[in-house]
């Protein structure tokens, strides 16, 4: 639905605005209406948001409250408005497709002023889960520092400002990077949310953690002196400083964040002019050069690859993920993950050097699924396996590309890890377990994609799973993870035998021994799900070329 759905005899005058922002709030609140209408599993997903998001503010509200009289809740709740601020700056770049209402390039061609729009969009941004979530964080954070009657003069000003600012923040950050956003860079950039959101988690879990050991909330306070000028947070900042009766200081942090709210809307009225005028120049690149940057690039990585299928099939995984969004998105977070946890335990000092299998561990997940991630072009792969030899080499080829990024990768963690802790006496036993971990993963990947392949939907960023298919999913990954964990018991135990026993000096020995059980088990995994890849080709292109 459109503006241009709107009835007749409700539809605001071009040139106006007086009548544009009942207009938009309620195409907000019919689009929301009409979306729940689709099913009811869609309205359970919203219900339930609603639910947790209330209870997270709540829980946030009640925190916030209990800290009222602390004498360095101002530094908690300042630090934590900044943070809100860049997440509401952030999350347009990572979730674009929100509501219509909020797309000004659907609006491109109604006779619309960009002034008037800008009132209408930033009333309907304002309808939602996350503005509710913003209040109820922006009114606990003013309340718990509010004190006296200037104080609470501030807060009433200060929590409804915060908000405002926050949403006009988004939006003049959707509106700059609109056509960005709808490319296909923009794709990429939006299945990365993920890395993003859990490379934040650990980020706050370590500072978390770090803050209960070193001192509380006085640790605070250097960054808070900062953070407190910066808008949207100088309009706590600014009620903090009329409860200790400093109203000049107040004043100034307050106007500063009226005047980042009027330069946001500026520059979103700006923006909202180019779009609306300007032609869309994105996509007017020098195509000559691209292919010759292409041609030469994809020369120099044949060149390094093996002749044959097994080349040309590494190349086509590697070229997948450099190029899918998908394929890249989950390398990436695998990547980052892969490193942040053993890394952040060895700097509290909390972890153990065998932390560095989880890198191996999430690597080896992409073995996974293989033949999904061709989706629906898998066909043109099946027209080239006759025989178990085929299938063989195949699969064989795919883990080898795996191989090529996961190796030095496991390495790198490994020594890296170690390096932190201290720790070099069991680098040679955790790299071990590493590569056995990475032979399994490798293993029960290949029959888990022959016996379990699923489709891997293209339309939307994060979904990873075709209609239908979750239980397939679910069994691939886990079942296959449970039988790499029973397939690494040997050297697991050896592990455990060699620390137990007072016997470190021997763990050297785990290096060679893991390198050639990782070996050979992948070997044995490829040859098991060779025949049954090549015996079960229809089934395999049925399943991911579904949805």
């Amino acid at each position: 639905m459109s503006v241009l759905d709107t009835p007749v005899g409700t539809a605001p005058r071009p040139s106006g605005g007086e009548g544009l922002v009942p207009v938009f709030v309620r195409l907000k609140l019919t689009l929301l209406r009409n979306g729940l209408r689709q099913s009811a599993g869609r309205r359970a997903a919203y219900i339930t948001s609603i639910v947790v998001t209330l209870l997270i503010a709540a829980s946030q509200l009640i925190g916030l409250i209990a800290l009222r009289g602390h004498a360095h809740v101002g530094a908690l709740v300042i630090l934590m408005t900044g943070v809100l601020a860049v997440g509401w700056a952030v999350m347009p770049l990572f979730f674009p497709s929100g509501d219509e209402t909020l797309d000004p390039s659907r609006l491109v061609m109604l006779p619309l002023r960009p002034r008037p729009l800008v009132a209408a969009l930033l009333t309907a941004s304002l309808v939602g889960i996350g503005p509710l979530f913003t209040l109820c964080l922006a009114a606990g954070s003013a309340f718990a520092v509010a004190r006296g009657a200037g104080g609470a003069v501030f807060a009433v000003v200060a929590a409804p400002l915060t908000l405002v600012l926050c949403v006009a923040l988004a939006r003049a950050v959707a509106t700059a990077n609109t056509r960005l956003l709808t490319s296909r860079k923009g794709r990429d950039l939006a299945v990365l949310s993920g890395l993003v959101i859990a490379v934040g988690f650990q980020v706050v879990n370590f500072g978390a953690q770090r803050l209960g050991r070193v001192g509380g909330l006085s640790t605070l306070e250097p960054a808070a002196d900062v953070v407190r000028w910066l808008p949207p947070a100088s309009a706590i900042g600014a009620v903090d400083s009329a409860s200790q009766g400093s109203y000049g200081r107040a004043v100034v942090q307050l106007l500063l964040s009226v005047a980042a709210l009027f330069a946001l809307l500026w520059l979103w009225q700006r923006s909202l002019v180019k779009l609306m005028t300007a032609p869309d120049g994105s996509t007017l690149a020098t195509a000559g050069t691209s292919r010759e940057k292409a041609g030469k690039g994809d020369s120099r990585l044949t060149a390094l690859l093996p002749a044959g299928r097994t080349g040309a099939v590494m190349e086509r995984s590697l070229r997948y993920i450099a190029r899918d969004p998908k394929t890249k998105a989950a390398w990436v977070t695998a990547l980052a993950i892969g490193l942040i946890v053993p890394l952040l335990n060895a700097m509290q000092g909390t972890g153990t050097i065998y932390f560095a299998c989880f890198a191996a561990g999430m690597l080896g997940i992409q073995m996974y699924n293989q033949f999904g991630q061709d989706t629906s072009a898998f066909w043109m792969v099946a027209l080239t396996i006759s025989s178990t030899r085929d299938a063989y080499v195949e699969l064989r080829a795919r883990a080898l590309a795996l191989l090529l990024i996961t190796l030095p990768y496991t390495i790198m963690v490994t020594v890296v890890t170690a390096a932190v802790l201290g720790d070099w006496g069991a680098l040679p036993g955790a790299m071990g377990l590493s590569f056995a971990l990475l032979g399994a993963m490798l293993a029960t990947g290949s029959v888990a994609s022959a016996n379990f392949p699923y489709s891997i939907p293209q339309d939307g960023a994060f979904k990873n799973v075709a209609p239908g298919q979750a239980g397939l999913a679910w069994i691939s990954l886990f079942g296959g993870m449970v039988s790499a964990s029973v397939l690494c018991a040997p050297v697991i135990v050896a592990v455990i035998w060699l620390h137990i026993g007072d016997l470190e000096q021997w763990l050297w020995l785990l290096l060679p021994a893991g390198a050639v059980y990782g070996a050979l088990i992948s070997w044995a995994g490829l040859r098991i799900a060779a025949p049954r890849t090549a015996k079960r080709l229809p089934e395999i292109l049925a399943a991911v070329s579904k949805g």
